[in-house]
């Protein structure tokens, strides 16, 4: 309106979730996307992934951005904080039909299945799945003492852009299992399926599982440390666009 130069950020897929829930053609709904993010000088893509997806959608002014998480706060605690048979395999994230949980959920797989979080489909999800654990954390304190008594990190969501959870998880020693897509491929540093020294990815969640079973703490945690807060603001400061003070 005042013809200010302005940045934007592409964080959540919302074509695909409004997608799934109206049926409406995806390629409408970039369309619109294109038309909102048409006139920022720079539009922050939070992964390769998503960079290459955009791109492909034809949006022509697509930066590549990286994500980060902050380590002092997510860091290996003990593991006692859950009292439930292992092993405890969790979710962290928003409840809702875009992240896939039945997926998880309806899994066969001896231990706990613990979703920690709140949204649209809990209530839902805790009458349909009673055998699972449902929690909420009290900030980021608990959420860490919770990550770090998991022993794997489930992630079922198809249409993450990224998937901080993810990292989040691998910086308290837990290794990572979900589908082989956008943001599980970014942050495990994959191009398809296939195993890490902290995680796997598998079209076949249970076996995504059980080969993320007993990854080393330590490499899942030096993975993590490798996405760092300094990087993601510096990346972040380059992509501002500078306003005219006479403006």
């Amino acid at each position: 309106k005042n013809g200010w130069p302005f940045s934007s950020a592409f964080h959540t897929k919302f074509p695909e979730y409004v997608h799934a829930r109206t049926h409406l053609p995806l390629e409408w709904l970039y369309a619109a996307m294109r038309r909102f993010h048409g006139p920022s000088s720079s539009v922050l893509a939070p992964s390769p992934s998503v960079y290459r997806e955009l791109t492909a959608r034809q949006f022509t002014n697509v930066r590549a951005w990286s994500h980060g998480v902050d380590a002092d706060v997510f860091r290996p605690r003990p593991k006692d904080s859950l009292d439930l048979p292992r092993p405890i395999h969790m979710f962290v994230g928003r409840v809702a039909i875009e992240k896939n949980l039945p997926a998880f959920l309806e899994l066969e797989i001896p231990g706990s299945k613990v979703v920690v979080g709140s949204g649209p489909d809990r209530d839902m999800l805790i009458r349909r799945f009673p055998d699972a654990h449902f929690l909420i954390a009290d900030g980021d304190e608990q959420l860490a003492g919770y990550f770090s008594a998991a022993d794997i990190f489930v992630f079922p969501s198809r249409t993450d852009t990224f998937g901080l959870t993810m990292l989040e998880a691998l910086a308290c020693g837990v290794p990572v299992a979900a589908f082989p897509v956008t943001g599980p491929l970014d942050v495990l540093g994959l191009t398809g399926p296939g195993e890490t020294a902290y995680g796997c990815l598998d079209e076949d969640l249970t076996a995504a599982i059980g080969r993320a079973a007993g990854k080393a703490p330590d490499a899942c945690r030096a993975h993590a440390l490798g996405f760092s807060w300094e990087r993601v603001t510096d990346e972040f400061l380059t992509f501002l666009a500078p306003i005219d003070a006479a403006a």
